[in-house]
């Protein structure tokens, strides 16, 4: 029997049955089943329609493919796209996951548009961490049939969800199999100019017209930390008591700066334009600025006195998290740290009184609010208000391992942060401060709009290059990595 059965998404593109055609022709391939809604006529060899009203993804249609399957591994295809593997790409799929016993196996491929301008797309390795449920595997994954059963009769069938069961069942593998990653194009997908295969979408996840596809990863998901010994109780975690000292404000606005001659200013301003019962200070970390900002800055301290501290390091290897630190570590920082970019802008005058009611009344270690989504004129964008309406108080706290960031304004009892610190990174760095905190302690939400996060070419997440945003996303994976383990750890001892 030969080795490898093809599973295919149907597209009605005149380059699909060439695919076919040359899918047929490899002597790897045994049969290939060609997924639709309707039967389609197929003219190469060893195809056959499968017609299914769901999805690849759903529940219902993976469960009887894959026990239908009777060779060694599942070449899965489950985007619409026209793919041709390379002389060797097949093979070296296969070998890679002969020699490693993986559960899966993947790699990096070329993009080709119609002009035949081709360039590479790289993919990230596996790690413990990489628990979105949008990772990127590419257009062609590569299942060993034996781990699939193994995984499914240990851990149960797939689920009946509509859009979630290959993010189930990659889970389920990833517990006991390894998943591998081949660093080499060994295929080529054809797409439109100027249409990558895999678009960053940002915003997808915390946009409402995916509520119910997210609902639906994060039951895959808990149940995935469940499984693995990562999943941490809602009573487990504890409310911050008092704070042991005094402070000298009960708020301080930290804003972390360089080169932002352009928006510091509003951004100050913002801040001061707060009506609050209680004192507050603002604190800007000027991170060595050298377009006229530090003395915008000069000036403005001049206007609002010892109510503004102006704080130039003395080190100068200090990213966005180590500019936190320095706030946080001043001695003139309040007992709430409450996050302003100096690209944004606070959402009306009672922000900072609504988030320090809730870190008060609540007792929590963090308070994240919601935002609106603005452009350089601050006019509202898509998706507009972001309030991660997917968090709950019962699971937030787990699901945030999955997906890619817990929204704005960010709020911290300083006490408590002073011991967790800030990673010395201009990204994710927040991330990984409020996966530590959730860890433990309660956070609290507002779901109204207390802050305008501007969106333009200088954003550090604007406009981003393949390469760029898996060095983010690997990075990320990385925190959830140790994030992971850490939660595994603490309940081995509870």
């Amino acid at each position: 029997m030969k080795p490898i059965s093809v599973v295919v998404a149907y597209h009605p593109a005149e380059t699909f049955q060439g695919m076919l055609a040359s899918l047929a022709e490899n002597p790897l391939v045994g049969d290939i089943q060609v997924i639709s809604g309707r039967r389609i006529d197929l003219h190469a060899p060893k195809c056959r329609s499968v017609v299914t009203q769901s999805s690849l993804s759903s529940g219902d249609t993976l469960n009887p493919i894959l026990a239908g399957v009777y060779a060694r591994y599942l070449l899965l295809l489950p985007q619409p796209r026209a793919i041709s593997f390379s002389v060797a790409g097949l093979e070296k799929l296969l070998d890679t996951a002969e020699a490693t016993k993986a559960g899966i196996v993947y790699s990096d491929f070329f993009e080709e548009d119609e002009r035949g301008a081709r360039v590479l797309h790289p993919l990230n390795s596996y790690q413990m961490g990489s628990v979105r449920d949008d990772f990127d595997f590419g257009p062609a994954i590569l299942f060993s049939i034996d781990t699939v059963r193994d995984s499914l009769s240990k851990y149960g069938d797939i689920p009946p969800v509509q859009s979630g069961g290959l993010y189930d069942l990659r889970l389920k593998i990833a517990t006991d199999w390894p998943i591998r990653h081949v660093p080499e194009p060994l295929y080529t997908v054809l797409c439109r100019i100027g249409r990558p295969t895999n678009p960053h979408d940002l915003f997808s996840y915390v946009d409402p017209r995916n509520a119910l596809v997210q609902k639906e990863m994060e039951a895959v998901f808990t149940e995935n930390l469940k499984r693995i010994g990562a999943f941490v109780p809602a009573d487990r975690l504890k409310k911050v008591e008092s704070a042991p000292r005094s402070y000298p404000a009960e708020g301080s606005v930290i804003i972390p700066v360089r080169n932002r001659a352009g928006t510091v200013v509003e951004a100050v301003r913002s801040a001061f334009s707060q009506k609050t019962d209680f004192p507050f200070n603002v604190i800007v970390i000027d991170n060595h600025s050298t377009d006229g900002t530090t003395k915008m800055l000069t000036d403005l301290a001049g206007v609002y006195g010892h109510r503004l501290e102006h704080i130039v390091p003395n080190r100068t290897d200090l990213a966005i998290g180590g500019c936190w630190n320095e706030g946080l570590h001043s001695p003139v920082c309040g007992r709430f740290a409450i996050q302003l970019d100096s690209d944004d802008l606070y959402n009306g005058s009672g922000t900072l009184q609504s988030i320090v009611d809730m870190l008060r009344e609540g007792c929590y270690a963090m308070v994240v609010g919601s935002y609106t989504l603005v452009n350089e004129k601050l006019e509202e964008i898509p998706p507009g208000l972001v309030n991660h309406a997917e968090w709950t108080d019962e699971n937030g706290h787990n699901n945030a391992l999955r997906i890619n960031g817990l929204g704005a304004p960010r709020a911290f009892d300083t006490t408590l942060m002073r011991g967790v610190d800030f990673l010395n990174v201009s990204y994710g760095e927040d991330y990984a401060a409020a996966l530590r905190i959730c860890r433990e302690y309660r956070i609290g939400r507002i779901f109204e709009s207390l802050y305008l996060c501007r969106r333009w070419t200088g954003n550090t997440d604007a406009a981003l290059s393949i390469e760029a945003a898996n060095r983010n996303d690997a990075f990320k994976d990385s925190i959830r990595t140790e994030e992971i383990r850490a939660r595994q750890e603490i309940n081995r001892t509870v």
